[in-house]
């Protein structure tokens, strides 16, 4: 049996007296594009949250790869390889594209200087060059090259969104999380992510309105209504359940 690179057990969140989760459980396994779909309000975002660290659950676990890391913040889950894009860009608009790819990598810290390289270990300019050439990797995966030295301040919703993928890509992700993904891009971009997202060794999960990429793409889906998961499984199955359809397919 295939591990599961992400669980989410029994997670309940409440504002008030409404409950936005209740009682949510699915479990991702290693390499598996899963998709989390649902009509507005279902408690996708905030399942989002939750398993991003932003948010902490009334009840439940998040685990990621066996470990649970409902308490741990979204700071120490990123380093340890949970990756997240949000529905509204958020780049860093006076840094070019190619230095926003490569602040993803900074966290990690210099190469040791000359001692480091006395002692026979990568040096700072042999890992800054390793940096920069995984920078011009994602780069090209994401079909950003041209763009490279361009301000991310000055592009329009659909390139910003690329840079945004292409820097949760830098440093590898063990799990990615992307919030709907297509929003902002024109057909040949959402075609371009659809690439992106084939080609990665890496586990994904995503929240997605546009109902042809969600089936083109994902492996399995999660259904969420009204905070509740109703229906779990492969697109066609999810396509054809009725439950599924009088609740959001139409």
């Amino acid at each position: 049996m295939t591990a599961s690179a992400l669980a989410v057990e029994g997670v309940c969140v409440a504002f008030g007296g409404v409950r936005a989760l209740s009682e949510v459980s699915f479990a991702v396994p290693e390499g598996q594009v899963c998709g989390v779909i649902g009509p507005n309000g279902a408690g996708k975002t905030t399942l989002f949250d939750v398993v991003s660290g932003l948010r902490r659950p009334q009840s439940g676990r998040v685990l990621v790869s066996g470990t649970d890391v409902t308490g741990v913040s979204a700071v120490r889950r990123a380093r340890a390889g949970l990756r997240r894009t949000f529905q509204r860009t958020q780049v860093f608009g006076r840094l070019t594209v190619a230095d926003n790819v490569l602040a993803a990598m900074e966290w990690r810290g210099g190469g040791g200087g000359v001692l480091a390289d006395l002692a026979g270990l990568p040096g700072r300019r042999r890992l800054e060059a390793a940096r920069r050439e995984r920078v011009e990797e994602v780069l090209d995966l994401c079909g950003l090259p041209a763009l490279r030295d361009a301000y991310a301040a000055a592009l329009p919703v659909g390139q910003r969104r690329l840079v945004e993928l292409a820097r949760a890509l830098a440093d590898r992700p063990a799990v990615l999380l992307l919030d709907e993904p297509t929003s902002g891009l024109d057909a040949d971009q959402t075609a371009r992510l659809r690439e992106v997202i084939a080609a990665l060794d890496t586990t994904v999960l995503l929240v997605e309105h546009d109902m042809g990429f969600v089936m083109d793409t994902c492996d399995h889906l999660v259904v969420l209504d009204l905070g509740k998961v109703i229906a779990t499984g492969p697109p066609s199955s999810i396509r054809a359940d009725p439950v599924v359809r009088a609740a959001y397919l139409g």
